[in-house]
């Protein structure tokens, strides 16, 4: 195993990351943007007004996305685990 291949695996590590975290954190910050202007025209400086939206809005970004994270995640584990016997020889 050289010192490339742990580098692509790395890449591609955080690459599948970056994807099935990009539509929980999408969903929070557009949320937590708008609550937040809400909160500055109407003068309201509540803290927890933010977090049910949130949860709710992450829950059903999770019913959205849930079914494409968990293929996505399968089919990078299926790949690295067919790869490891040419890695290892």
């Amino acid at each position: 195993m050289t010192d490339t291949t742990i580098m692509q695996i790395a890449l591609q590590t955080m690459l599948v990351a970056l994807k099935l975290s990009a539509p929980i954190l999408a969903t929070s910050l557009v949320i937590g943007f708008v609550i937040s202007l809400f909160q500055s025209m109407t003068q309201i400086q509540e803290f927890t007004l933010s977090f049910v939206p949130k949860v709710i809005g992450v829950g059903i970004a999770l019913l959205i996305c849930g079914n494409w994270m968990l293929h996505t995640l399968m089919d990078f584990t299926v790949d690295l685990f067919e790869s490891l016997p040419g890695l290892l020889s």
